[in-house]
């Protein structure tokens, strides 16, 4: 079988140019000084951007590629995977399923964009995600039953 995934290494993916970085939420880990923050992970997928390699892109955070690797099979990265392999123009990346544990850790940390200007990484925005919350809201929308009259229960109400 063989694996339809361009080499990250090859010139076409090198050479191709990357003009926008999708927003994702973090992976959730431990706050740690020196670890995988949300910030230093939007960093990396902005230079990951720019130098279309990831040893040097975690290099110039102060992280090794190994950890790279690491934070991409923790559980609840799968945003993170997805910007990383459209980032390297991966093809065929589905997008991830979105449960109420997702959307709740969307609310709490918000989204993070990397900004590229001119192919060079720039900075990142922190978005807080309002269509996670409105997404929330319908779903236990949909939880609470129907009301039967409620007009009766507002003259109650007026009492």
């Amino acid at each position: 079988m063989t694996d339809s995934r361009p080499d990250p290494r090859s010139h076409i993916v090198q050479q191709r140019a990357v003009s926008r970085v999708p927003a994702f939420t973090p992976v959730p880990l431990r706050a740690r000084k020196d670890g995988w923050t949300p910030v230093r992970q939007a960093e990396f997928l902005g230079l990951l951007a720019e130098t279309r390699c990831i040893k040097r892109a975690a290099e110039r955070l102060g992280m090794s590629r190994d950890s790279a690797y690491q934070l991409r099979r923790k559980p609840g990265a799968e945003e993170f995977v997805a910007a990383w392999d459209a980032i390297l123009g991966v093809p065929g990346s589905r997008k991830p399923k979105i449960t109420l544990e997702t959307l709740f850790q969307r609310i709490r940390q918000g989204r993070y964009q990397p900004i590229l200007r001119g192919g060079r990484y720039v900075g990142t925005i922190r978005k807080p995600d309002n269509s996670a919350l409105l997404t929330v809201l319908g779903r236990l929308d949909r939880l609470i039953p129907p009301e039967e009259d409620l007009e009766a229960e507002s003259k109650d109400y007026r009492k």
